[in-house]
């Protein structure tokens, strides 16, 4: 791999604000890793892609952590938060396909608890409640793929 094609992959990452890149090639294996305390929103999960084919996702985006989902009033009722999508990629309401989901309709949840997953070249990126309360609405289907600021989950704040 030559220089100028690492510095093609970090512009690419820079473009799509992606904080974590791997390339395997012809038996070299390159992986990029952007750390920064105030981008880092916690852990990812460590899930094969290949346990959830299902829709494939679609462009690349920034890893979970990178940017945290982000909150909004809800138009339809200004007492409720909703989480949007900070990333392009495949929804996942669970760790594996045979797991429960990590939050149900109704369900109470702490702030800083995994909402759900989503795949984004092959990374899993854990999407994180930003307050405390209580799940009012899913948004998305198990598998279905997302956009950047697509509506996911709405909370009512406690």
């Amino acid at each position: 791999m030559t220089v100028n094609e690492i510095k093609e992959i970090l512009e690419l990452m820079r473009e799509h604000e992606l904080v974590e890149f791997e390339l395997q090639r012809e038996g070299e294996t390159i992986r990029l890793r952007k750390h920064s305390p105030a981008q880092w929103a916690g852990p990812i999960a460590a899930v094969p892609a290949a346990a959830y084919h299902q829709p494939a996702a679609t462009a690349a985006a920034p890893q979970g952590g990178a940017d945290a989902p982000v909150l909004e009033p809800a138009s339809e009722d200004m007492d409720l938060a909703i989480v949007k999508s900070p990333i392009v990629g495949t929804f996942y309401r669970a760790a594996e396909p045979a797991a429960p989901p990590f939050v149900e309709t109704g369900g109470k949840v702490k702030k800083g608890q995994v909402l759900c997953i989503i795949e984004a070249m092959k990374l899993m990126n854990e999407i994180n409640a930003e307050c405390d309360g209580e799940i009012v609405k899913v948004y998305v289907e198990n598998g279905q793929a997302v956009q950047y600021g697509e509506r996911l989950f709405a909370i009512r704040p406690s």
